[in-house]
C-alpha cells in the first residue's frame, strides 16, 4: 500500500497544475501510464485561445465560442473558462512557458505575443510556441513538478480502478479512497490511498480507429469513474480533428488548425476550394463544421483525400511558423 494526500491519475496539464497548486499542502503522487510527459498536452500543436490583445476583447470571445457550441453551451461556463484565460496564461508565464513572440509595430520596438488566428474565432488570439505549444506546455510543467519535493511520479503505471468505500464494503455515504495501480516494470498492483483522488486522464478519442489522438487517449478514467458510480454526461461530443497528412505508406500526424489560421484552404483533388459551399468562413469554419465538410466531399468524389493548399505563402514562412509539421 502506497499513502498519500493527494492522488492524481494522468499527467497532462490538468493533472500536473493540480499537483503544482496542492503541494503545499501535502504529499502528492501522479500515475501515469507510460512516461510523465506522453499526454494529450503534449501533442497539441496550435496553441491556446485567449484574450490578451486590445484588439479583442471577452465579449468577442464568448460570442465565437457560443456560437461555435451552436446553442448547446453553458454561457455561465464559457463567461467563466473565458474571463479567467488571461489569469491562467500569466500562471504558465510565471512557471517558465515560453509563447512565440514578434517583432512589436511602432518606433518604440520591443517584443508582443504573436497572436495566431483558428477556426471560428473573429480575432487573432492563439499564444503559440510555434506548433508545438502542447510539449513546451508539458515541459515547463513537468520542470517546476521537479523542483517540488513533495510531488512524486510514477511512471509506466496503470490505474486499474478507483478504491471506494461501497466496494470494500463500509458503510456511510460513498466516497473514493484511491485507486488499484498497476507497476508495469515489477508486473504488480499496488494500491494507492489517498483522501483527495483526481482523475485527469485526458479522453477517449482513440476508441476510434481513424483519429488524430495518441494511443494513450482510450478513456480509462472515464470508465472507472463510471465504475464508480460516477454521473457521465456529454459523451457523444467526440471532437474529430478535420486536417492530418494521408499519406498510405506513413503514420498519419495531425496537421495544426493554425495552418488553415494562417490562410492554408481547403481543396478537392482536382484543386477546386469546396468550403463556401458549407459555411462562409469557408477554410476558418469550426471544426465540426470543416470535418463533416471534407467527409461529404469525400463521399461525392469517391476521393480517398482532400488537400490543405498554403502554397501561396513563401517556403520560409511555413518553415519558420510550422518547423515541426
Amino acid at each position: 500500500m502506497k499513502q498519500f494526500d493527494y492522488l492524481i491519475l494522468g499527467s497532462g496539464i490538468a493533472g500536473l497544475s493540480f499537483a503544482l497548486k496542492v503541494a503545499e499542502h501535502g504529499r502528492v503522487a501522479i500515475v501515469t501510464k507510460k512516461d510523465r510527459a506522453e499526454s494529450n498536452t503534449n501533442y497539441a500543436q496550435g496553441g491556446i485561445a485567449s484574450v490578451t490583445s486590445k484588439e479583442d476583447s471577452f465579449e468577442l470571445h464568448v460570442r465565437d465560442t457560443l456560437a461555435a457550441g451552436a446553442g448547446l453551451c453553458r454561457e455561465d461556463v464559457v463567461r467563466t473558462i473565458v474571463s479567467e484565460g488571461p489569469a491562467r496564461i500569466h500562471e504558465l508565464i510565471e512557471l517558465g512557458m515560453k509563447f512565440t513572440e514578434r517583432d512589436a509595430p511602432g518606433e518604440d520596438g520591443g517584443k508582443e505575443l504573436d497572436l495566431g488566428r483558428e477556426g471560428g474565432h473573429s480575432k487573432r488570439r492563439i499564444l503559440h510556441a510555434k506548433d508545438v505549444t502542447g510539449r513546451e506546455i508539458e515541459h515547463a510543467l513537468l520542470d517546476a513538478i521537479s523542483r517540488q519535493p513533495n510531488i512524486q511520479i510514477f511512471e509506466n503505471h496503470l490505474a486499474v480502478d478507483l478504491i471506494t468505500s461501497r466496494k470494500l464494503g463500509l458503510g456511510g455515504e460513498n466516497r473514493c479512497l484511491g485507486a488499484y495501480v498497476f507497476d508495469k516494470k515489477l508486473n504488480r498492483v499496488w494500491s494507492f490511498n489517498a483522501p483527495v483522488t483526481l482523475l485527469a486522464t485526458g479522453g477517449c478519442g482513440k476508441v476510434y480507429l481513424y483519429t488524430t489522438n495518441p494511443d494513450i487517449a482510450t478513456g480509462d478514467g472515464v470508465a472507472m469513474a463510471y465504475r464508480a458510480g460516477a454521473g457521465i454526461a456529454n459523451m457523444e461530443f467526440i471532437q474529430f480533428h478535420p486536417t492530418c497528412l494521408y499519406h498510405p505508406k506513413a503514420k498519419s500526424f495531425l496537421i495544426s488548425e493554425a495552418v488553415r489560421g494562417e490562410g492554408g484552404v481547403l481543396k478537392t483533388a482536382d484543386g477546386r476550394e469546396f468550403m463556401d459551399a458549407y459555411h462562409p468562413l469557408k477554410s476558418l469554419a469550426t471544426r465540426d463544421v470543416v470535418a463533416r465538410a471534407i467527409d461529404t466531399e469525400m463521399k461525392k468524389t469517391g476521393a480517398d483525400c482532400v488537400l490543405l493548399d498554403i502554397t501561396h505563402k513563401p517556403a520560409r514562412f511555413i518553415i519558420d511558423s510550422f518547423p515541426n509539421i
